[in-house]
């Protein structure tokens, strides 16, 4: 049996058609629609320095770390280009470790008061015979890290010195990568030391600087091991660590370890990349044969460099927070009062 059908649907398959028109006509949008978008639109711009600003710039700029570009001709003396020496009145005071470039880390001790540094760059050289390749940039600021004592007890030895101007990337300049703070630094890795100190005059009457950069290969020894070397030199207390959590100990077990300048990079290759593992600290205690070189542990200070490094950048909400909120504005309203939906930031609407 057949459906029964109403006369009035009937009629309406046949003449009323021009209802059923009129139904799927598209109605022009209410104003308060149209001021909404409008009004979407101008956020938008308003916001969009900020969503630059959060993310997209900052990585779109970020350099590559700790992938240098070294010869396959093995007479060829291989460059360290984070290598930097930190200048004082033009005269070579200490090493450090471009990391960004606009920023190097090296040890506070290194620092001398209230004076005008520059660093140097881009050479291998104490007094480069290619003065176009070599970079001078004068310190921009100084800022050492606040749990440091002292030289009459070593702690929080690190510093950051900030350039007036952002080294340009070469193949002879890059920064070398910071580890993560949970990188577990294993006992026996290899690692490279590198300076301009000179081991058999630096500490004699007649003391120079090799001019040409010198480089050792070492090994991460145990703090344990290392605290009880140093511990048969010391008058201090057997209760009290002389090598603390934030350091770390390097050796070749034999020859002699000074060719680090204090502050100088602790180099190490970690799955193809190059990691600052340390930072020269104890560099006189390592002037005798086979004492280790000690120095600041970088995996615990590293979140306090990245966040001096990132402080210039503009303040604000990250940005998944500034893509919510602009999703949440564009939304067009669905009832109720213009713009008033019901959300955390306007409750009871």
């Amino acid at each position: 049996m057949a459906p029964a059908v109403s006369p009035g649907a009937a009629r309406g398959d046949a003449g009323g058609s021009s209802s059923s028109t009129r139904s799927l006509r598209a109605a022009p949008p209410p104003r308060a629609l149209t001021t909404w978008r409008r009004l979407g639109r101008c956020l938008l711009l308003l916001l969009l320095p900020q969503l630059l600003a959060s993310g997209y710039k900052e990585n779109a700029s970020k350099p590559v770390c700790g992938k240098p570009w070294w010869s396959d001709d093995l007479d060829v003396t291989r460059h360290w280009p984070w290598e930097v020496s930190i200048r004082m009145e033009e005269e070579h005071v200490c090493g450090g470790a471009l990391v960004d470039l606009s920023w190097v880390v090296t040890a506070a001790h290194c620092i001398q008061g209230v004076r005008e540094y520059s660093v140097m760059l881009g050479t291998s050289q104490l007094k480069p015979k290619e003065p176009g390749r070599a970079l001078l940039i004068p310190v921009k600021d100084v800022v050492v890290h606040p749990r440091y004592w002292g030289r009459t007890f070593i702690m929080g030895d690190v510093a950051l010195l900030q350039l007036h101007t952002p080294a340009p990337l070469s193949k002879y300049v890059q920064p070398i990568c910071l580890p993560e703070p949970d990188f577990d630094l294993k006992v026996g890795i290899q690692c490279w030391v590198t300076g301009w100190s000179q081991v058999k005059q630096r500490f004699s009457a007649n003391s120079a600087l090799t001019p040409e950069l010198q480089e050792a290969e070492v090994f991460i020894m145990d703090n344990k091991r290392c605290d009880r070397i140093y511990r048969k030199m010391s008058h201090a207390p057997h209760v009290v660590p002389l090598v603390l959590a934030d350091m770390v100990c390097a050796t070749n077990y034999g020859d002699n370890l000074c060719y680090g300048d204090s502050g100088g990079p602790l180099a190490c290759e970690v799955e193809g990349r190059w990691i600052l593992a340390g930072v020269l600290s104890w560099e006189k205690a390592c002037a005798r044969v086979q004492n280790p070189g000690v120095y600041t542990r970088v995996t615990k200070y590293s979140k306090w460099i990245s966040s001096q490094i990132s402080g210039g950048a503009p303040p604000g909400p990250p940005l998944s927070t500034w893509l919510l909120l602009l999703t949440w504005l564009l939304q067009p309203p669905t009832g109720g009062r213009l713009g008033c939906v019901p959300s955390f930031f306007l409750p009871g609407c």
